[in-house]
């Protein structure tokens, strides 16, 4: 037998055996839900010992292939990330039900009355890299609007990721649901991921979180629908009418603070009016802050320590202190700038002019769009989603971030008294 057609053998089971979940997890209640998630969470607490032992096999054989050490950091289970993994479940345990809820209901002439009403997407297959605490956040997520899910995370978490999803299924056991409703892919074979994403018999959607080179091979080889999260190349644009002091705060906490979230700003765009007076100043305190400066002519002419933009800096996602800094003359060319350039992620612009506001709002065409306020905002957290399990660029089904009501899909429900179409 195959390497590939022992994948193809194996993702075909465990298929099965989720979309055979899918029929209790549609009838759980929000009490068994939450009852399996803080099982999870005092699991995490009473299984650490093993699950950083196990975490540390990944670690060393990391640190012999010369894992980069963002990676290494990534890949650590902590007692930090621990604790904040099993807060996590704690919260998501705490947050209301969305499966079953009903949109307002319509009454028809002939007394029929017409819902919505809210129902789990079905079986959602989730690729993600490095991160294990990935495998409890999509988990978690996941269980608590009535999906089943199968994780495939990537080869540098192998071990981890078994051993959470052995904490999972524990947790689900105690609480009476299918532990066949979380399953770890239990191969570090590639062959299976291109076995996953073709699986339409079994699978309903698939959500990949990775890199650009990732989301790229699996837009091509994916027969099931993607929930695609693309790269963040975020944009700032400091308006001629921006006050200058916000402006300055707003661009510095945008690049700064965090630089390898895919909310970070990556192009600055600066307003020809303004460029004079604040240009300098921004340019002296990112370099206080060791940010790279990529700059245009124009920009370069402001800002002695930059290093001139080639072609590609524009379209860079940098996830590091480097930014790219140009100067335009109008909001149009802003605009014109983002529409060329984006990966249509989150955008913001710095504005005391509320039609200018109105009018990048309305134009700019990304799945969030600012004014006033750092491109780092662009967190489901923030957004008041509680969680979420990625930020979406697709423009069918979710955009943003993908929280609980991303997960959910919704059913039309009648309801008559015996009403003939006539």
């Amino acid at each position: 037998m195959t390497t590939a057609t022992s994948a193809s053998i194996s993702l075909e089971t465990l298929g099965r055996q989720a979309r055979q979940a899918t029929r209790r997890m549609r009838t759980a209640s929000g009490a068994e839900k939450s009852t399996a998630l803080r099982a999870m969470a005092q699991q995490l607490h009473e299984q650490r010992a093993w699950l950083q032992a196990e975490n540390a096999r990944d670690l060393q054989t990391a640190a012999e292939r010369g894992l980069e050490a963002p990676l290494m950091d990534r890949l650590k289970l902590s007692d930090k990330a621990l604790d904040t993994m099993a807060a996590g479940l704690e919260q998501i345990a705490a947050m209301a039900d969305p499966i079953g809820s009903l949109s307002d209901t319509s009454i028809r002439p002939n007394g029929m009355r017409v819902a919505r009403m809210r129902v789990p997407l079905g079986v959602i297959g989730i690729i993600y890299e490095s991160r294990p605490n990935v495998t409890i956040d999509a988990a978690a997520l996941c269980l608590k609007t009535g999906n089943a899910t199968i994780l495939r995370g990537g080869s540098e978490a192998f071990h981890s990721n078994q051993a959470l999803g052995s904490i999972i299924q524990a947790g689900l056991k105690i609480a009476g649901l299918p532990p066949q409703a979380v399953q770890v892919v239990d191969t570090t074979d590639r062959a299976a991921v291109g076995q996953m994403v073709t699986l339409t018999d079994y699978i309903d959607v698939i959500i990949p979180r990775g890199g650009k080179g990732l989301i790229s091979r699996l837009a091509a080889e994916a027969r099931v629908p993607l929930i695609k999260h693309l790269d963040g190349n975020c944009h700032l644009y400091i308006d001629r009418a921006a006050d200058l002091d916000r402006a300055l705060d707003v661009a510095i906490n945008g690049k700064t603070y965090r630089y390898g979230i895919c909310g970070a700003t990556e192009t600055l765009l600066v307003h020809a009016e303004i460029a004079d007076q604040w240009l300098p100043l921004a340019g002296r305190r990112f370099a206080d802050l060791g940010v790279e400066l990529r700059a245009c002519p124009r920009a370069a002419a402001l800002l002695p320590d930059a290093i001139p933009a080639t072609e590609d800096d524009w379209s860079s996602e940098f996830l590091a202190p480097i930014l790219a800094v140009r100067v335009v003359d109008s909001l149009n060319d802003a605009m014109e700038h983002i529409a060329r350039y984006s990966s249509e992620h989150t955008e913001s612009i710095v504005t005391e002019d509320l039609s200018a506001a109105q009018r990048f709002q309305r134009e700019v065409d990304s799945s969030s769009v600012y004014v006033n306020l750092p491109t780092c905002f662009a967190d489901g957290f923030e957004y008041g989603l509680g969680a979420e399990i990625g930020i979406s660029t697709n423009r069918l089904h979710a955009r943003g971030p993908v929280g609980l009501e991303g997960l959910t899909i919704q059913k039309w429900v009648l309801t008559g008294e015996g009403q003939l179409r006539g």
